[in-house]
Protein backbone atom coordinates (compact mmCIF):
# COMPACT_ATOMS: atom_id res chain seq x y z
CA UNK A 1 0.00 0.00 0.00
CA UNK A 2 1.45 3.40 -1.20
CA UNK A 3 1.28 6.51 0.92
CA UNK A 4 0.66 9.62 -1.66
CA UNK A 5 1.41 13.21 -0.94
CA UNK A 6 -0.48 15.88 -2.40
CA UNK A 7 0.61 17.94 -5.57
CA UNK A 8 -0.73 19.97 -8.29
CA UNK A 9 -2.55 17.97 -10.54
CA UNK A 10 -1.36 19.59 -13.38
CA UNK A 11 1.41 22.37 -12.88
CA UNK A 12 0.05 23.87 -16.79
CA UNK A 13 -3.13 25.47 -16.76
CA UNK A 14 -6.43 23.49 -18.53
CA UNK A 15 -7.42 25.71 -21.07
CA UNK A 16 -11.00 24.54 -21.17
CA UNK A 17 -13.16 27.33 -19.64
CA UNK A 18 -17.26 25.83 -19.65
CA UNK A 19 -19.59 25.36 -16.94
CA UNK A 20 -19.14 21.26 -16.72
CA UNK A 21 -15.73 22.27 -15.56
CA UNK A 22 -16.55 20.82 -12.16
CA UNK A 23 -16.60 17.71 -13.72
CA UNK A 24 -12.94 17.27 -14.39
CA UNK A 25 -11.90 17.91 -10.68
CA UNK A 26 -10.68 14.77 -8.88
CA UNK A 27 -12.31 13.99 -5.89
CA UNK A 28 -9.79 15.80 -3.04
CA UNK A 29 -8.76 18.77 -4.80
CA UNK A 30 -10.81 22.23 -6.24
CA UNK A 31 -10.50 25.13 -9.24
CA UNK A 32 -8.69 28.04 -8.49
CA UNK A 33 -8.20 30.90 -11.65
CA UNK A 34 -5.19 32.53 -11.30
CA UNK A 35 -3.41 35.36 -13.44
CA UNK A 36 -3.28 39.27 -13.20
CA UNK A 37 -4.55 40.04 -16.39
CA UNK A 38 -5.81 36.68 -18.14
CA UNK A 39 -7.04 33.78 -15.63
CA UNK A 40 -5.70 30.89 -16.12
CA UNK A 41 -7.71 27.46 -14.22
CA UNK A 42 -5.42 25.25 -11.70
CA UNK A 43 -6.59 22.08 -9.94
CA UNK A 44 -5.18 21.99 -6.21
CA UNK A 45 -5.48 19.67 -3.80
CA UNK A 46 -8.34 20.51 -0.98
CA UNK A 47 -5.05 19.83 1.68
CA UNK A 48 -3.96 23.29 0.71
CA UNK A 49 -6.32 25.19 2.48
CA UNK A 50 -4.51 23.98 5.38
CA UNK A 51 -1.52 26.09 4.88
CA UNK A 52 -0.99 29.13 5.76
CA UNK A 53 0.62 30.25 3.24
CA UNK A 54 -2.27 29.40 0.86
CA UNK A 55 -4.71 31.21 3.32
CA UNK A 56 -2.88 34.49 2.65
CA UNK A 57 -3.70 34.17 -0.85
CA UNK A 58 -7.76 33.30 0.36
CA UNK A 59 -7.30 36.26 2.53
CA UNK A 60 -6.28 38.61 -0.25
CA UNK A 61 -8.66 36.86 -2.73
CA UNK A 62 -11.47 37.97 -0.10
CA UNK A 63 -10.22 41.36 0.41
CA UNK A 64 -10.46 41.67 -3.67
CA UNK A 65 -13.49 40.11 -4.74
CA UNK A 66 -15.43 39.24 -1.36
CA UNK A 67 -17.79 36.67 -2.77
CA UNK A 68 -18.06 38.20 -5.66
CA UNK A 69 -15.54 36.11 -8.24
CA UNK A 70 -15.35 37.32 -11.22
CA UNK A 71 -14.78 33.94 -13.10
CA UNK A 72 -17.78 32.19 -11.19
CA UNK A 73 -14.75 30.24 -9.29
CA UNK A 74 -12.41 30.84 -6.37
CA UNK A 75 -10.24 33.59 -7.93
CA UNK A 76 -6.54 33.91 -6.25
CA UNK A 77 -5.48 37.38 -7.19
CA UNK A 78 -1.67 36.91 -7.99
CA UNK A 79 0.95 36.43 -10.84
CA UNK A 80 0.95 32.63 -12.56
CA UNK A 81 4.84 32.82 -11.65
CA UNK A 82 4.11 33.07 -7.84
CA UNK A 83 1.07 30.86 -7.66
CA UNK A 84 2.98 27.87 -9.49
CA UNK A 85 5.70 28.83 -7.16
CA UNK A 86 3.77 28.72 -3.81
CA UNK A 87 2.50 25.59 -4.83
CA UNK A 88 4.87 23.69 -5.76
CA UNK A 89 6.74 24.48 -2.54
CA UNK A 90 3.31 23.20 -0.83
CA UNK A 91 3.48 19.78 -2.41
CA UNK A 92 6.23 18.85 -0.33
CA UNK A 93 4.72 19.31 2.87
Amino acid sequence: MAIRKPRIINARPILRRSSSSAANVPKGNFAVYVGDQEKKRFVIPIAFLNQPSFQDLLSQSEEKFGFQHPMGGLTIPCSEELFIDLTSRLGGF
